[in-house]
């Protein structure tokens, strides 16, 4: 691919994808977002691990669309749009 797609602001891994990346990007599997709204603030970063690297503070009530829950950790897109992931346990179900 010669111009992938952004990854700050298009949800693709090499085993995930948002559906709407279909055919733009290649993932072992391809998930529609769910919308959740977070019952805590939590940080959004760049990789599933603290320390990694701060994208956005969130706060308690904001939305993610989510496409993977696991490990501890949410990944999906930011009400702003941006990818990254947050701790599990600040994600409303």
């Amino acid at each position: 691919m010669s111009h992938p797609p952004d990854p700050l602001t298009h949800a693709y891994r090499k085993d995930l994808a948002d559906t709407a990346l279909a055919g733009r990007v290649i993932a072992s599997h391809y998930a529609d977002p769910l919308v959740r709204h977070l019952v805590a603030g939590a940080d959004l970063l760049a990789g599933p691990e603290a320390g990694a690297e701060l994208i956005a503070r969130l706060n308690s009530g904001d939305e993610l669309r989510m496409l993977d829950l696991s490990r501890g950790w949410a990944w999906g897109y930011g009400p702003d749009g941006r990818v990254g992931y947050i701790e599990a346990e600040a994600v409303g179900i």
